[in-house]
């Protein structure tokens, strides 16, 4: 199974002077767990996921004026929609993190998290069960 099977296509996309109250809004209504933070003054893309909140919270900052672009990963690995989830659940381990932005060309497509990965292999892993028990 690829990617493209996989990757939810609803993409939540934010900018980085966005607060993590409102991120947070928009990653809950929306009901995922990742955002892409696109910034046109750099033209840069990055991932602000519900850690990065928690993680700020934890340490005592203030929802409503701490921005997302200071709490966004910049350095991220971006996956293609040809990848099979075997790829895109092996950059995950190694990278430790749980989202890969999906690109196609120069655009987000989408994003895959283990979530996605776990929901397409279980049905195959309880047929497998099945059959051998």
């Amino acid at each position: 199974m690829l990617v493209r099977d996989a990757m939810s296509t609803v993409v939540l996309t934010i900018g980085p002077t966005h607060t993590l109250r409102q991120a947070a809004r928009l990653m809950s209504a929306r009901h995922v767990g990742a955002a892409v933070v696109l910034d046109p003054d750099t033209y840069g893309l990055g991932i602000l996921t519900e850690r990065d909140v928690l993680n700020s919270l934890a340490l005592g900052q203030n929802p409503d004026t701490e921005i997302a672009g200071t709490h966004t990963t910049t350095e991220v690995v971006f996956a293609s929609p040809a990848w099979t989830l075997e790829d895109a659940a092996d950059a995950m381990a190694h990278g430790g993190f749980r989202h890969l932005i999906v690109m196609d060309g120069n655009e987000p497509t989408g994003i895959v998290s283990v979530r996605d990965i776990i929901r397409c292999w279980a049905p195959d892993r309880r047929a497998s069960a099945q059959l051998t028990g």
